[in-house]
């Protein structure tokens, strides 16, 4: 096993094809990130592997899209609440910021969400159900964006054929478009362009040399 400090092509290529011919021509399957670099060195490299994109890079994509909606409405509360703060100065008043029923206002609603929007309901603790719900209630947004990241965890989650997660991803698709969220159509365009890699079933090989490449930043 190698580890590789940056993406630049060339001198991983030159250090891997250091590997024997033989040896290189065992690895049966590659699991990669969706970065062009890494499938160059793929092709190159072990030119008889399956590429595979790691699903946890597909679903990171939609999780970033989610947070950076979140991340936008509390920018949103925050300039909110100063412009709050100001007047209540200006009229040499107290600030008492409005609170939802579990105690957050909307800054901290949206700042202490953050961990939820990881993880799938039945794994959220009953702080973060209250929390979600209130979320979700004042934010109809971010509850639809959940439920698309939530929509592609599950297509990859649940044992089906592959036919059937075509059709299911089609159905996302859809969802997308309707949704109307441009980073998400961004992650739709990403999958779209890495289908046939992302489809692709990883095998659990025995005694075979398997190998993983992914992007690692300088």
């Amino acid at each position: 096993m190698g580890i590789f400090s940056g993406t630049k092509v060339e001198p991983i290529i030159e250090q891997l094809l250091k590997i024997p011919t033989s040896k290189r021509g065992q690895v049966k399957e590659i699991t990669l990130d969706m970065a062009n670099a890494m499938k160059t060195i793929s092709t190159k490299c072990f030119p008889k592997a399956i590429q595979v994109t790691d699903r946890f890079h597909v679903q990171k994509l939609a999780t970033q899209a989610l947070q950076d909606l979140r991340i936008k409405y509390r920018w949103e509360a925050l300039d909110q609440e100063n412009q709050q703060i100001k007047l209540s100065r200006a009229a040499d008043k107290e600030f008492k910021p409005v609170t939802f029923s579990n105690g957050d206002s909307s800054k901290q609603l949206l700042a202490r969400s953050r961990y939820l929007l990881y993880k799938s309901p039945d794994k959220w603790t009953p702080n973060q159900k209250e929390r979600a719900q209130i979320l979700f209630n004042e934010y109809p947004e971010l509850k639809k964006a959940y439920g698309l990241v939530q929509g592609l965890r599950n297509i990859f989650n649940q044992a089906i054929a592959i036919k059937v997660a075509y059709t299911k991803l089609a159905h996302w698709y859809k969802d997308v478009e309707e949704s109307g969220f441009k980073s998400f159509q961004t992650v739709a365009n990403s999958i779209a362009l890495n289908y046939g890699s992302i489809s692709k079933v990883g095998s659990k090989l025995k005694n075979n040399f398997l190998c993983v490449l992914n992007s690692i930043d300088e």
